[in-house]
């Protein structure tokens, strides 16, 4: 081995050894409680009865009971970046973020336990993967592609182990009070089916061969499963996760939200909306949208019947008729998620809340 070889080596084992240890500190320091929370970046945001609970950077989850007019700090556990909330009813929630963390609370957003963390899904992923590539391998009639990819996908969880708990989830969603989902990172794909008491891997169950990152998982309004990923991907389910299939989109970007108004919209990179309509054979198409702006569109949501989407840059667009057109001058810091409370849009990004009056502009 020459020196070169040797230093670099020494040099990746300390950097992948500090790498763990920074993670183990996050999963295991509270968060700090802040001064100003609501002034802290970001995330997520999302409704847990009448109160307001949003998520973000350093673990901190705050809440409102006033509609976003003051806010406190919950009681966390750890101090990993807050990417994604959601309440199943106004007393049991969830919220998922980087080193694989999931947190559950029982009691409105006030405080939170930790369910599992990014080692514990290392594991579940390796021994799902395992168990699928033993079974794959006994049939009478191999599937060298599919057996070919199991193996590619066991070896790189294999490495996650050793690298310790660093991929984030993304998004979560309870379908009812015991099945949830959870979605995340290099393909990350977990369910549970009681309540989150335990989880299971199934990231080799989905049309991903390639383990793009997915971004967010949705429940329609006709009760179907949307997961958005990047790459232009996007995965269905009609019965409840039993089964997944890949839909074609005319995008090649990654997808990071969507919403329901006169029809179903995906949101993305650089002002990408996409429609979905039927042609004269009944057949699903997805049109592009020009919202005149290249903004990556980051959440959306809809209020009395009106659509309204938030970005990058303080992007912030209010459907009309069959455009989008800006709501406000746009301000010089991001937004990332919308919630709505009365007439007001309450908007978390960079600049922590923000309190928008759908009659006259911000608060």
């Amino acid at each position: 081995m020459s020196k070169i070889t040797f230093f670099y080596s020494v040099a990746f084992g300390c950097f992948l050894a500090l790498s763990q240890c920074v993670s183990a500190d996050r999963l295991v320091q509270p968060a700090i409680q802040q001064v100003a929370p609501e002034k802290s970046l970001l995330l997520a945001i999302s409704r847990a009865g009448e109160r307001l609970v949003a998520g973000g950077e350093q673990g901190v989850i705050i809440y409102s009971g006033d509609g976003a007019l003051t806010w406190k700090q919950a009681e966390v556990p750890t101090s990993t970046l807050i990417t994604s909330l959601n309440f199943f009813d106004k007393k049991t929630g969830w919220a998922v973020g980087h080193d694989g963390v999931i947190l559950g609370t029982k009691d409105g957003g006030l405080s939170w336990q930790k369910r599992v963390d990014g080692a514990a899904i290392n594991q579940l992923r390796v021994g799902a993967l395992e168990t699928e590539f033993n079974y794959q391998n006994s049939l009478g009639a191999v599937d060298a592609d599919l057996l070919e990819n199991l193996g590619y996908q066991l070896d790189d969880a294999k490495i996650a182990v050793e690298e310790g708990p660093s991929s984030p989830l993304l998004d979560i969603i309870f379908l009812d009070s015991l099945t949830g989902y959870a979605v995340g990172a290099y393909g990350l794909f977990l369910r549970t089916d009681d309540g989150g008491l335990s989880w299971v891997y199934e990231g080799h169950k989905l049309p991903n061969p390639d383990s793009l990152h997915l971004n967010r998982v949705i429940q329609t309004q006709a009760g179907h499963l949307l997961i958005l990923g990047e790459a232009g991907l996007l995965i269905e389910s009609l019965d409840n996760g039993g089964s997944w299939y890949k839909v074609e989109l005319p995008y090649q970007g990654s997808l990071f939200s969507a919403v329901e108004a006169d029809s179903l919209y995906l949101m993305g990179l650089r002002g990408t909306v996409l429609k979905r309509t039927r042609d004269e054979l009944g057949s699903t198409v997805w049109n592009k949208i020009d919202i005149g702006s290249t903004a990556t569109i980051n959440d959306a949501i809809v209020v009395d019947d009106i659509a309204y989407l938030v970005g990058q840059g303080g992007a912030l667009l209010q459907k009309q008729g069959e455009a989008f057109v800006p709501f406000l001058k746009r301000g010089l810091r991001s937004y990332s998620a919308v919630e709505s409370v009365g007439q007001y849009l309450i908007v978390v990004g960079e600049g922590g809340v923000s309190r928008i009056d759908l009659n006259g502009g911000a608060d």
